[in-house]
């Protein structure tokens, strides 16, 4: 189970629990991210995202079950493309596949990728009081803040308090936003469209129609580029489905894994 960009492993804890009897769950955090050290040289890119993904699951005897949520969807697709030897069934929440026309919602996710003003606008960010930021972070990404149990939430202060100590948390933002949009700006040098019209695993989308910062319209085009695909949108969820509405995905989930069975 891969997060999105600014997450952690801990946003696949719910939904770990509900699938616990049926799967035998991971979730990394990649490099910068979480726990996970920043990677050699701050390389923050696709690539290297994808590559460290892959060394995982070389690591197993089977081909697994893969899941990924935004930033951690497209990583998800791009391994699921080019090693599908690896990967059983694909789930993917909002993943972020290019869309040139941004929402006002996520319309100062370009401005952040822009050289020194995306860490000018980075470094004024990270001065905010950590509760006001995973307070701003809850209300992008749920359609319904009041949704998150007052335990995950504090657990999130905890987290965004650890990962303000360690010093990486704003680069790894920074290089895997850039590295993201650099291959929406670049289709030929990053052709994420058609790499995901290669997966041939039976493929799980899954789009929220509040969603603030993946159009939940690139779902119709999704649903038509995955060639062995099945589609699940969710009126009232926002970016975070799998966090915000657990029990829906893993039922999804636990369809999807039945019928590949």
């Amino acid at each position: 189970m891969v997060h999105g960009l600014g997450g952690s492993a801990t946003n696949w804890t719910d939904l770990m629990g509900l699938l616990a009897d049926r799967l035998d769950s991971v979730a990394p955090d990649l490099p910068g991210f979480g726990w996970s050290p920043p990677p050699p040289r701050g390389d923050y890119s696709l690539r290297t995202h994808a590559r460290r993904v892959v060394e995982l699951l070389e690591t197993y005897a089977e081909p697994v079950h893969l899941l990924g949520n935004s930033l951690g969807g497209t990583v998800s697709t791009i391994v699921a493309a080019t090693r599908p030897d690896l990967v059983r069934t694909l789930t993917l929440v909002s993943p972020a596949l290019p869309v040139l026309r941004p929402m006002t919602s996520n319309v100062h996710l370009p401005a952040l990728a822009v050289p020194w003003a995306g860490q000018r606008l980075m470094a004024r960010l990270d001065r905010y009081p950590v509760d006001a930021r995973v307070r701003a972070s809850i209300d992008l990404c749920f359609a319904d803040p009041a949704r998150v149990p007052p335990q995950r939430y504090a657990e999130a202060i905890e987290e965004a308090e650890r990962r303000a100590r360690v010093g990486h948390e704003s680069e790894a933002m920074l290089g895997s936003l850039r590295s993201l949009i650099w291959a929406y700006l670049r289709p030929s040098a990053w052709p994420l469209w058609p790499l995901a019209a290669q997966v041939s695993t039976p493929t799980l989308l899954v789009y929220g129609m509040k969603d603030k910062l993946v159009d939940p319209r690139t779902a119709w085009r999704a649903e038509r580029t995955f060639r062995h695909s099945r589609l699940l949108v969710l009126p009232d969820s926002g970016h975070v489905s799998q966090i915000e509405h657990p029990e829906i995905v893993a039922s999804a989930v636990r369809r999807l894994l039945a019928d590949a069975a």
